[in-house]
């Protein structure tokens, strides 16, 4: 009964459970009522998202590995905080239980929080899906993501943490 680790919007696996949204806002245009309808989640978790202004940097510019590097470690971070602690291990506990989802809207994981995420979910013990690989292995086909667009170009400094 493992966590699976998707982009929004694709089709449910068979016996997935409910999906809960890793995203900072939640899908425009989309009702409240109709999330889960349209394959997007069951439940709204923002906590697992990375902060507003961390998501506001990452879609300035296009990713590079410098950037890249930098992003996973505020991400990481970030979810050092108490709060995202209890309830990475919270769901890694579930894992062992329940069948559900976490994910996001991004296209590409390599560029993503959910890959970080489901770093995280590892090492707190989760029992993970790996989709890519179960995919591959029945289709023949390559685990490799497609590649996002370049975003807009600008020069914006990633967020920094307050001295408490």
């Amino acid at each position: 009964m493992p966590i699976r680790i998707v982009r929004f919007g694709t089709p449910r696996a068979p016996e997935e459970g409910p999906r809960l949204g890793t995203v900072r806002r939640p899908p425009r245009g989309v009702r409240k009522e109709d999330w889960s309808a349209r394959d997007h989640f069951d439940v709204w978790t923002p906590d697992l998202a990375p902060s507003a202004a961390l998501v506001s940097w990452a879609l300035a510019e296009p990713w590079t590995p410098k950037r890249w590097a930098r992003f996973a470690r505020v991400y990481r971070q970030e979810m050092r905080a108490p709060a995202q602690q209890r309830l990475v291990a919270l769901l890694a506990t579930l894992s062992h239980h329940a069948n559900f989802a976490v994910g996001c809207y991004c296209a590409d994981e390599s560029h993503c929080h959910r890959s970080l995420l489901r770093g995280l979910l590892a090492q707190a013990g989760a029992r993970i899906v790996d989709d890519a690989e179960v995919q591959a292995a029945t289709s023949g086909g390559s685990t490799t993501a497609a590649r996002t667009p370049p975003r807009r170009s600008g020069t914006p400094r990633p967020p920094r943490r307050r001295a408490r």
